[in-house]
């Protein structure tokens, strides 16, 4: 079985991950080989994810290589994935969750000085700790986590902040100076979720991925991309959703949306069996109760 993957450090782990499960699970039919790809997003680190073709920058390139018969599966961290279904592949779930959690590298947050500067690339994570600490600067931020976690040491930025997934999965929780909770903010949809494609006729890739399923994940990751689909927002617009699942069976979701601006930030909540109907309903309760922004949103389409 030959899985298709960004060819990043973080990507490539994840990808191993999944083949160890495979392999664990004896459905892969015998050897299991990594395609590294190149996307988009790993050859220009310059420019801002907003301003490339938004999410699946870090997608197409990997999912190009199933559709046209080089793999037989694709592997993707699951928030960098287009809300929309990918024609002639099938999202066949996610492996268990990570920490869905975002975290500073650098100094804490109540250890950054008055007006002191956060380096990050994502609106969602700069409207939320600008909620947090108004009087914060921000930088942007690309590269891989190697870049990010230098980036923290540099003059005149006091912190990164970064997903505390990718720090465990590459051995460098140890540079996390604080983790936020889920509610202080909220992570972006899919967040700590490796997902997989296959072709959607291929029944061989589709039962040996199958076997390796994670169904809690799944569909709480299903709901965050329900709500994101419905809002209709790109990769890097200021939103994000979490969806955990209770012992009721029922799915409970936190959502977010804001202004670029940073002036309004708009939180709602809910909870349903059925998540994809969930997702859909908050996302169009936040576009009720923020007109403006379900305006901005219409006008920007999906591929901002």
């Amino acid at each position: 079985m030959r899985i298709a993957t960004r060819s990043s450090p973080l990507a490539m782990w994840q990808a191993r991950a999944v083949a160890t499960a495979l392999g664990a699970a004896g459905s892969s039919g015998g050897d299991i080989e990594l395609v590294p790809v190149r996307t988009s997003g790993d050859l220009d680190v310059s420019t801002p994810i907003a301003q490339m073709s938004g999410r699946g920058v870090f997608v197409t390139e990997v999912q190009a290589a199933v559709l046209d018969g080089r793999a037989d599966a694709a592997v993707h961290s699951a928030k960098d994935m287009r809300s929309d279904p990918t024609p002639g592949l099938t999202l066949a779930g996610c492996l268990a969750r990570g920490d869905v959690r975002d975290a500073l590298v650098g100094l804490e947050l109540d250890a950054i000085g008055h007006g002191g500067v956060v380096a990050t690339g994502s609106q969602r994570r700069q409207c939320q700790l600008a909620a947090l600490r108004p009087d914060l600067g921000f930088t942007g931020l690309r590269g891989n986590m190697a870049r990010r976690i230098a980036t923290a040491g540099e003059p005149g930025i006091d912190a990164v902040i970064v997903a505390a997934a990718a720090l465990e999965r590459l051995g460098e929780a140890g540079q996390i100076a604080q983790r936020f909770t889920a509610d202080e903010i909220v992570p972006q949809v899919g967040q700590g979720a490796i997902a997989i494609e296959h072709r959607t006729d291929d029944a061989q890739a589709a039962a040996a991925v199958g076997a390796i399923i994670d169904q809690a994940t799944t569909r709480c990751v299903h709901a965050e991309r329900s709500f994101l689909r419905t809002l209709g927002g790109g990769c890097d617009l200021p939103t994000g959703a979490y969806a955990t699942l209770g012992a009721d069976g029922h799915l409970h979701m936190t959502a977010l949306l804001a202004t670029p601006d940073r002036s309004d930030v708009v939180r709602t909540s809910g909870s349903d069996v059925d998540g994809l109907s969930l997702g859909a309903a908050l996302a169009r309760d936040l576009m009720t109760r923020t007109g403006t922004v379900a305006a901005m949103w219409s006008a920007l389409g999906d591929d901002v």
